[in-house]
């Protein structure tokens, strides 16, 4: 492997870790906020990454992603945190607030990374070559993460979002995508529709971090 890829991968892994355990414990707090408190009762509230490891989510994907990219392209997710629809109140608008956690978590961690990089900025550590590097991964990673999650591609958030909108018959034909998810995934990614679906979804987010200034400019 080389050496380029290798750092990059340790630059990348900080910010990855965080925002994949910060996405899945805000869909299990929200879930416990609505009534079900399956994700307290297994541990899943934890910020310990090691309870949402996912060997090919969190490790391999990533790292294939990262490699085939050449260091330009990294996802990743934790292991999916459980939730039993029988204890939510409201079915279809609890969905739409659970899956809705996810990516306003990634959003809020990479408006923290932001602020905390002013910090540094004032203060002269982000002159450091090394945590500049990692403090823009951990802010670029968490925007992608959002912006990843809200593709109505099942079962990623977007498409649990779509469905609990939908009309009941078109809902559950919308989720039987689900098991070509991944095929439909890599054909976006290898045919480059994946970053054209991307681009809107980013630049909203980008637009709504405006008034948060850039710090690493």
């Amino acid at each position: 492997m080389p050496a380029e890829a290798i750092i990059n991968i340790l630059v990348v892994i900080p910010g990855l870790l965080l925002g994949i355990v910060f996405h899945e414990v805000a869909h299990g707090w929200m879930a416990d906020r609505l009534g079900d408190q399956t994700a307290r009762m297994v541990g899943r509230l934890s910020l310990n990454p090691l309870r949402h490891l996912d060997p090919w989510g969190t490790v391999l994907l990533p790292l294939f992603l990262l490699l085939l990219s050449k260091g330009s392209m990294v996802f990743g997710y934790a292991k999916p945190v459980p939730i039993n629809l029988r204890n939510l109140r409201n079915l279809r608008r609890d969905v739409l607030l659970i899956s809705l956690a996810g990516p306003a978590a990634n959003l809020l961690t990479a408006i923290a990374v932001i602020l905390l990089a002013w910090v540094a900025r004032f203060s002269g550590w982000l002159e450091n070559p090394g945590l500049r590097e990692v403090a823009y991964a951990a802010m670029y990673i968490n925007i992608l993460l959002a912006a990843f999650n809200l593709l109505p591609l099942p079962p990623l958030d977007g498409a649990e979002i779509v469905a609990s909108l939908l009309p009941e018959p078109w809902s559950r034909r919308f989720q039987q995508l689900a098991p070509y998810s991944f095929l439909i995934f890599m054909v976006l990614y290898f045919t480059g529709l994946l970053g054209v679906l991307l681009i809107p979804i980013t630049q909203v987010i980008r637009i709504l971090l405006i008034p948060l200034g850039n710090p690493f400019a």
